[in-house]
């Protein structure tokens, strides 16, 4: 068989698997059929599963009143969305949505498929009103309603030559397998850096506003929002955030909305809601920015006020603190040092026992000891990587506080030598956190009021803001500038 042929069979081959492989449906937008990645029905139950993984990794936010607050607004804004319309098909009608709020400073908002909305603490501190909410929720639901995720797949399917020839160059990001580490390899994590094009952001954006402006939301608030990420943007010294990267430029949404806001109101529907007032009731409280309650750095050490723990961390390398795990890189990017609580072992010794039993693990040695009086345990071991690299795991747990504590530290055999006192020295250093000071520390929380004066904003922000916030920082979230006045009786939201 001559090569063109050969090319031509492989081709007709994995183009008549994509097909096998792809689900051909209607779409809850247009009632048109068209090319999915997955059924509806899996697109459900994948959402399902990464729901519970998105809620461990980020965290839920502990308030329930404003749990079942954006849950309402949520549900009123699908009544009006393509998922719930006459003529969708039953399937559609009947998924359940979930809207939920998630422990992060972050402002952002996202969807996973089949129904699951999430908003953080972070991007609620950055609204207005509870029209903007509105048009966010919208536009999240829109995601799920066109199915973008899905689309993303069968696209990915469709280049699976290209995304073969990728994974057979193994090019790994951070030099180290980081990502599995730091619980970036899930089920979640995979829909998630499914990333929409600015087509399918455009797309949400439009439907954000629709649905919003047929609930009467004035929609074109929502332009607000994109002017403070705008500002997030230039303070961060990004065009826009890493998050963002597939998403239309700030400024273009902020134009835009308002106009596609108009077009709805052309079209007969009244937008009249903006809701101050419940809004700013609603967010009362909120943590504001970092909560050092759940673990901040400093100067080199990790502090856990909560957890009453501290240890030391090697000098300019980059900290990670998520809910599950606390994760230190260095400076080149080549060495990992993570921490977490390990609820399924009952000591140090089964805790690394643990890690040592996965496949592909080869233990070099392994002992007890005691580290600043506490029960430890300890491994080194080897593994092999992509393009057949080795690395090498330093791994040591201790029981303290009741909890069951593993530090995994690695890099690649080459390098391990030159980190290995490092990675000694930072789980050595974990101690009890006894300085009251740090053990006393709160978060900031916002406190929404009314004006009692017509002044400059900045007039309103306190001198000792907490937790290393600027003024700057508080104007944003208040999406105004600090030397605008501010209007007698305006709901403002400063964070004490």
């Amino acid at each position: 068989m001559k090569r063109s042929q050969l090319r031509n069979a492989l081709f007709i081959l994995i183009a008549g698997l994509m097909v096998m492989s792809c689900a051909i449906q209607r779409s809850p937008i247009t009632g048109n059929k068209r090319a999915y990645g997955y059924t509806w029905e899996e697109e459900v139950q994948l959402g399902q599963k990464a729901d519970k993984q998105i809620q461990q990794q980020y965290g839920m936010y502990q308030d329930e009143e404003l749990q079942q607050y954006i849950e309402d607004i949520g549900q009123q804004v699908l009544s009006k969305s393509h998922m719930r319309r006459e003529d969708t098909q039953q399937k559609y009608k009947e998924t359940e949505f979930h809207f939920r709020v998630l422990n992060s400073e972050v402002p952002n908002a996202f969807a996973l498929p089949g129904g699951y909305v999430y908003v953080t603490r972070g991007l609620l501190a950055h609204l207005e009103n509870e029209a903007q909410l509105a048009v966010v929720l919208g536009h999240e639901i829109g995601h799920v309603a066109a199915r973008h995720s899905s689309q993303r797949a069968f696209e990915q399917q469709v280049g699976q030559i290209a995304l073969i020839g990728g994974a057979v160059a193994g090019q790994e990001i951070l030099g180290v397998p980081g990502g599995d580490i730091l619980n970036l390899g899930s089920q979640a994590a995979q829909l998630l850096f499914l990333s929409y094009s600015r087509e399918d952001e455009r797309e949400s954006d439009q439907l954000g506003v629709e649905y919003a402006a047929m609930e009467h939301y004035e929609a074109a608030e929502g332009a607000g929002f994109f002017s403070a990420l705008k500002r997030i943007s230039q303070q961060s010294g990004q065009s826009i955030p890493d998050w963002a990267s597939t998403h239309p430029d700030p400024s273009e949404r902020e134009n835009t909305i308002p106009e596609l806001a108009r077009q709805w109101a052309e079209k007969g529907y009244e937008q009249n809601i903006v809701d101050t007032e419940e809004f700013m009731r609603s967010i009362d409280g909120l943590v504001f920015g970092k909560n050092p309650r759940e673990g901040f750095a400093r100067d080199g050490t990790f502090y856990h006020p909560e957890l009453e723990f501290r240890f030391q961390y090697p000098d300019g390398w980059q900290v990670i603190n998520q809910p599950t795990v606390v994760g230190v890189v260095s400076d080149e990017q080549d060495a990992v040092i993570a921490m977490e609580i390990d609820s399924e072992a009952d000591s140090p010794q089964a805790s690394v026992r643990s890690f040592l039993s996965q496949e592909g693990i080869t233990v070099q040695g392994q002992q007890e000891q005691t580290i600043n009086g506490l029960n430890a345990y300890r491994a080194t071991a080897t593994a092999t990587g992509q393009n057949n690299t080795e690395y090498r795991f330093y791994i040591a747990a201790l029981a303290y506080g009741g909890n069951i504590y593993r530090f995994t530290s690695y890099t690649t055999a080459q390098k391990y030598a030159g980190y290995e006192s490092r990675f000694v020295n930072s789980i050595n250093s974990f101690q009890a956190l006894t300085d009251q000071n740090i053990l006393n520390m709160q978060p900031a929380r916002l406190q929404a009021f009314r004006t009692d004066r017509s002044a400059a904003f900045s007039s309103f922000v306190p001198q000792d803001l907490p937790m290393d916030l600027t003024a700057e920082d508080v104007a944003i979230a208040n999406q105004v500038q600090l030397n605008e006045t501010i209007e007698a009786g305006t709901w403002i939201k400063i964070p004490r």
